[in-house]
């Protein structure tokens, strides 16, 4: 009697590799992460971190000799990210926490670089844990609005929606965010064509003004 084309094309080998694979990846979906809701910060296996300096942040400022006047090394922001699924796979969650540091480039606050998502629809939250900012939004016709950041503020980030953070207080602005897996993020674009506006502080005070 023949034997059946799943016994054919699949080894013992490869049925006891694939067994292991999904007996790793039900581990790591099964292995909780911390998250310090006084600080924000991510502890546990698999925490990703990412760091931006001000020399990693040419071209982001308006006034970029004022940002070469800063020392090179001081830190801007740095990033937690907990990815329990690939990249871009369908149907899985992010989550991660931004540290943004305060400061002012000329007369522009410290930010992160900004983005849309490679998937335009697909939305996030952001949820405000210590320090004060703006969350700045700008929509597919360019009009650029921003939400201010304290404590305890809970923010949606709609699709179709590029977004970047500022710190506008006197200490670290720290966020969580939560996003999906195939979300994806293009950098690309906001830093080819920018935001139609620019967070910079008037007379002392967070404002908006229009790109000329």
């Amino acid at each position: 009697m023949g034997h059946s084309s799943d016994s054919r094309s699949t080894s013992p080998i490869q049925r006891v590799e694939a067994d292991l694979e999904h007996k790793t990846v039900a581990s790591m979906l099964n292995t909780p992460i911390e998250v310090n809701l006084t600080t924000g910060e991510l502890s546990g296996d698999r925490i990703e971190s990412a760091a931006r300096t001000i020399a990693d942040l040419k071209g982001l400022f308006r006034d970029d000799p004022a940002r070469q006047a800063l020392d090179p090394n001081t830190l801007v922001y740095r990033v937690q990210a907990f990815l329990p699924v690939p990249e871009g796979e369908e149907g899985g969650m992010f989550w991660g926490t931004t540290f943004l540091s305060p400061g002012l480039v000329g007369d522009e606050y410290f930010m992160t670089k900004g983005h849309h998502h490679l998937q335009r629809s697909r939305a996030e939250f952001y949820l405000t844990i210590t320090g004060t900012g703006a969350l700045i939004l700008m929509d597919e016709k360019r009009h650029t609005t921003f939400e201010p950041m304290r404590p305890h503020t809970l923010h949606y980030i709609p699709g179709h929606t590029a977004h970047r953070v500022a710190n506008t207080g006197d200490s670290v602005l720290a966020f969580l965010a939560a996003w999906p897996s195939d979300a994806g993020h293009d950098y690309g674009t906001i830093a080819r064509v920018g935001f139609s506006a620019r967070l910079r502080k008037v007379g002392g005070i967070p404002t908006l003004v229009e790109e000329s």
